[in-house]
């Protein structure tokens, strides 16, 4: 076997686990509206186990349902009525060999008095989150007492609905790791203060648990390797808290780390590597005797088993790729590697779920909507369809298409696949997109797709071609808007750098926009030499990107010195620079630049869509074309309309 150790029994406690490939808990939002397993949630979970996984641990779960809701839809064990929801649950995934925790969870100081119907959050000491930035109250002696006892009542609900065992969430700044901390505990009583007080809390927890529910019954306890935050939990300290759960009977050990202050190296963005935090994990398991789980941004199982190989864990946890590709298991021991749709760190997940909506995937429309496509008709009849544009949502119709049984046919006006992702893969750490590239070009081969490169579609070679429909990802094309001087040689587009068309170096160039193709593009600019300034209209840098995205964006663009310029708006370009006027003031300034670099975003490219909707019956626009949006709304639209061609 390829993956000796990623595919080896392992056990937790006196459970056994067919493989060492567990899915961490992730937040859905597919509970139903009275903490139950929902179909959803259900049908959700039981891909992922289909797929092959060992272990699936829930989404964070309420054991308090006055002050611990996490979001709005979220799984609940307070009350027996969720005993036979997760019995469901745990039969649905028990068919598979899969076994099933329940994380159960309480926000504290992470929370949000909107969720909780407009009362004060708690917490073990009045201290703010500087994310959710609402003041906590401080939980009295007795309230804390009680929510151990809430905890325990989770714990054996979860039992009585079969579940296999639960997981305490005391990592990532939540309450049971604000009374760990020494950051957010500054407690008088017996819950705060010294160490042993400080751990009191998950200790009459984890006793409480193990004589409610027997001593066999595993707990798992997540905790942080390192919170990296001023006063907090280190990785010393992280070691001392590992032993001390140890000696209190836990079953196994989830190294994670961060909070919601440090919240990019919970859930990374794109630019941070495989393994990048797999000390954590390694030094906590040379320091206990019991196993050992840990996320480590894994995506691939090569790396996965080089994790297992090393010593590093006991137990991979495969969080995102496992949202990317359900299947990532079950293709990984069948020697499909290159078949698993693969996970890009673009973060799509979490920033829809922080909405208040559910958890989506950018790169699998089927998460989370697994009951809607639960059966894809093969009725396509090799009819052929042909696809104007190699980019996301071509590509993607064109493997729904070929599994259906149609014949697809791809026209690319050039001479590679990809369309705009092969724009998004040139910025700095965004090798990632490639992984997506090379899954769609694995994807072609295997389905058998005929692509044509170096093709431009018109009417005349479509009709050659006797479509039965025509799907149009024509893609987009960058605004260039109508001001003085924008004509200049000295002007130009962001796709012109990110191309390698045009590459300056030692100039003094203004970007035009902020959005993440006009900051990628600035710090490719800047490595290259360039001093660099970045121009945008609106009051603040980087307003549409998604603020883990851009706190790690402009982390960096400041270790290259490039010169933020909010609240201006390009008037004109001259021969020395560039006009710009305030946007609150209205006065006007003179920069000096050598170049001006637009990024101003993109509209559609609609120069046939008239001519293909006058001459053909069944024409179905998507992509940019359709409206200028991210890689998710591309492959979710290229896949919906090649799910529902009829």
């Amino acid at each position: 076997m390829k993956y000796e150790k990623l595919f080896s029994k392992g056990r937790i406690g006196k459970l056994e686990l067919k493989n060492r490939v567990v899915m961490p808990a992730m937040g859905t939002s597919l509970a139903g509206s009275n903490g139950e397993a929902s179909s959803d949630i259900i049908k959700y979970y039981e891909e992922r186990a289909k797929g092959g996984c060992g272990l699936i641990i829930t989404e964070i779960t309420r054991i308090d349902e006055e002050f611990g809701v996490g979001v709005a839809n979220q799984l609940s064990a307070t009350a027996p009525k969720h005993i036979a929801s997760f019995q469901k649950l745990a039969r649905t995934l028990h068919k598979y060999d899969t076994k099933v925790f329940v994380q159960l969870h309480h926000p504290g100081r992470e929370g949000h008095g909107n969720l909780i119907g407009g009362k004060q959050i708690v917490a073990p000491s009045p201290i703010m989150c500087k994310v959710t930035k609402e003041m906590p109250r401080e939980l009295t002696t007795e309230e804390v007492e009680g929510l151990v006892k809430k905890f325990i009542t989770g714990a054996k609900i979860a039992q009585m609905g079969g579940i296999d065992g639960v997981e305490l969430h005391g990592a990532h700044g939540y309450l049971i790791n604000q009374f760990l901390s020494p950051y957010t505990n500054k407690r008088t009583d017996k819950y705060g203060g010294h160490f042993m007080n400080r751990m009191r809390f998950i200790s009459e927890i984890i006793v409480g648990i193990k004589h409610i529910c027997g001593p066999d019954f595993p707990i798992s306890v997540r905790i942080d390797g390192d919170e990296f935050v001023e006063g907090g939990i280190d990785l010393k300290e992280a070691v001392k808290i590992a032993r001390y759960l140890e000696s209190l009977g836990v079953d196994v050990l989830n190294v994670s780390c961060g909070t919601y202050e440090t919240s990019m190296t919970i859930i990374e963005p794109m630019s941070y590597p495989q393994g990048w935090k797999k000390h954590l994990a390694q030094t906590i398991k040379q320091a206990v005797a019991i196993p050992v789980i840990a996320v480590n941004v894994i995506r691939k199982p090569d790396f996965a088993e080089g994790l297992l190989q090393d010593g590093v864990v006991d137990f991979v946890g495969v969080g995102r790729g496992q949202l990317a590709d359900s299947a990532w298991s079950k293709k990984a021991i069948e020697g499909m590697e290159e078949e698993i749709k693969p996970c890009i760190s673009c973060l799509h997940c979490i920033e829809e779920l922080g909405k208040g909506g559910v958890l989506k995937c950018a790169v699998n429309p089927m998460m989370g909507r697994e009951l809607e496509f639960n059966h894809l008709q093969k009725d396509g009849a090799d009819r052929t369809v042909v696809i104007i544009g190699a980019g996301p949502a071509g590509l993607e119709a064109a493997r729904v298409l070929a599994l259906r049984g149609f014949k697809p046919i791809v026209l690319e006006r050039e001479n590679e696949l990809g369309g705009a992702l092969q724009l998004a893969n040139k910025p700095f750490l965004k090798d990632k997109i490639d992984w997506l590239i090379n899954y769609y070009e694995n994807q072609i081969r295997t389905l058998n797709i005929d692509i044509r490169f170096g093709t431009k579609a018109t009417i005349d070679n479509i009709k050659d071609l006797n479509p039965y429909a025509i799907f149009a990802a024509t893609g987009s094309k960058p605004i260039v808007p109508p001001i003085e001087g924008i004509q200049s040689e000295k002007v130009c587009v962001a796709e012109d750098i990110l191309k390698g068309d045009i590459a300056p170096e030692g100039e003094s160039i203004a970007v035009i926009g902020s959005g993440m193709t006009g900051c990628e593009t600035a710090e490719m600019l800047a490595m290259k030499g360039n001093k660099v300034s970045i121009v945008e209209m609106r009051k603040e840098i980087g307003m549409d990107v998604y603020k883990i995205n851009l706190f790690d964006l402009l982390k960096r663009l400041k270790e290259h010195k490039v010169e933020m310029l909010p609240s201006k708006q390009l008037l004109k370009v001259i021969e020395d620079g560039i006009v710009l006027m305030d946007t609150f003031t209205t006065m006007k300034t003179v920069k000096s630049v050598d170049r001006v670099v637009l990024a101003l975003g993109v509209q559609p490219n609609r120069e046939i869509i008239p001519a293909l909707e006058q001459e053909f019956k069944h024409v179905h626009v998507m992509g940019d074309v359709m409206a200028p949006g991210r890689i998710a709304d591309a492959i979710r639209q290229g896949f919906e309309k090649a799910y529902i061609l009829e």
